[in-house]
């Protein structure tokens, strides 16, 4: 009779270890499971619950939380649910929030130079080149060199390129530069300052309560950002005449934000499907925008809003005083002088690229649209 003898420990540990590998190349063990807890955040976004921009919120939560298999959920709150909207920065800065989605332009406040990450001409750049300079040209450490100078640990995302924006919503058509004069009008950042170089006198209300506002006789106009945003606020209930075409806020994007140590303490794995997912909403943001708004825009058409383009003559004032704004600005704030000489020297180079390239597509659509009449 054979004797069987007991393996020694060492051995029967190794025996085990080979077991399991065994087992695992044929198919048959059961798959590893995370058991690492989730990590919960509060966000909150600056645009009421109802607004096209509230939903650019969700859709980056979502895709966060879709790829993060359960390890990080994401909650985005409406405006005002924990903070007034132009409070945020300082809310996710002190752990108030996780972190938030909103615009550069509402920390106007904080620093004038953070209403280059949209507000004004750009120097020709639309907002899918002025990421281009976020992302490639130096921008991303200027933002965060920014916000070191306010002492505010954050970890932002610029993302979200969006259409060029209205003149604004008026109680009456403004057909000359003259009719900008004494007019009561929302806007905010940089904007602020240019309409007021125009004549306007000029208040920077948040989004939910510009109709409001408009309403009450306590602006006579106004300017959001688009057609299904504008409309969705209340717009055309209330005034019925929209000037298309502005350089106020042509190059806009949007900003997720992210308390530094809570983004900080996160694993890599996690840090890079934040990153790939604020890429993904990016691309995702601007083709829901396109679809959206051009629906949005027949919608008020249907409704009998009038629109107008913004002459020409107006377009070419606010260069001028856009100039006039950001020369003194510069002057003041060493911070802003060096974001604004990074831009001019990358829409310098990129914009000779795009403008040389670039067919005029205007033309192919009147081709196919608005052919030209015979005879």
């Amino acid at each position: 009779m054979t004797e069987i003898k007991k393996a020694s420990a060492p051995r029967r540990k190794f025996l085990q270890k080979a077991a399991v590998g065994t087992v695992g190349v044929g198919g048959l063990a059961a798959p590893a499971i995370s058991t690492a807890q989730t990590v919960n955040l509060r966000f909150q976004s600056t645009w009421p619950s109802k607004d096209i921009f509230h939903e650019y919120a969700t859709d980056f939560a979502k895709k966060v939380n879709d790829m993060a298999g359960g390890r990080l959920k994401i909650e985005v709150l409406p405006a005002g649910a924990v903070v007034p909207a132009f409070q945020l920065l300082d809310a996710v800065g002190k752990g108030t929030l996780d972190g938030g989605h909103g615009v550069l332009v509402y920390h106007y406040g904080k620093n004038t130079a953070l209403s280059l990450w949209g507000s004004g001409p750009s120097f020709g750049m639309d907002a899918n080149m002025l990421l281009a300079w976020h992302k490639y040209g130096g921008g991303e450490a200027l933002l965060a060199e920014i916000y070191k100078s306010l002492n505010v640990d954050v970890k932002s995302f610029v993302y979200g390129p969006m259409p060029t924006q209205p003149l604004g919503w008026f109680k009456k058509p403004i057909s000359r530069v003259e009719d900008l004069k004494g007019v009561k009008f929302r806007t905010v950042g940089i904007a602020v300052d240019v309409f007021t170089e125009m004549g306007a006198a000029v208040n920077p209300l948040p989004g939910g309560e510009i109709v409001p506002a408009l309403d009450r006789g306590l602006i006579d106009g106004a300017e959001f950002n688009n057609a299904s945003s504008d409309r969705l606020l209340g717009f055309p209930d209330v005034v019925k005449n929209c000037m298309l075409q502005s350089f106020h806020q042509s190059s806009e994007q949007f900003e997720i934000l992210f308390n530094g140590p809570k983004y900080n303490g996160l694993p890599a794995e996690l840090k890079a499907i934040i990153d790939y997912a604020v890429q993904a909403s990016s691309a995702d943001m601007s083709w829901k925008a396109i679809d959206r708004n051009s629906q949005d825009y027949i919608e008020l058409k249907k409704a009998k809003i009038n629109f107008y383009k913004t002459p020409d003559a107006i377009l070419r004032a606010q260069l001028v005083a856009y100039d006039k704004v950001v020369a003194k600005k510069a002057a003041e704030n060493a911070l802003f002088k060096k974001v604004l000489d990074s831009q001019r020297a990358f829409a310098e180079r990129a914009g000779q690229w795009q403008n040389d390239y670039t067919v005029d597509m205007k033309m192919a659509w009147n081709h196919y649209f608005r052919p030209a009449k015979k005879g």
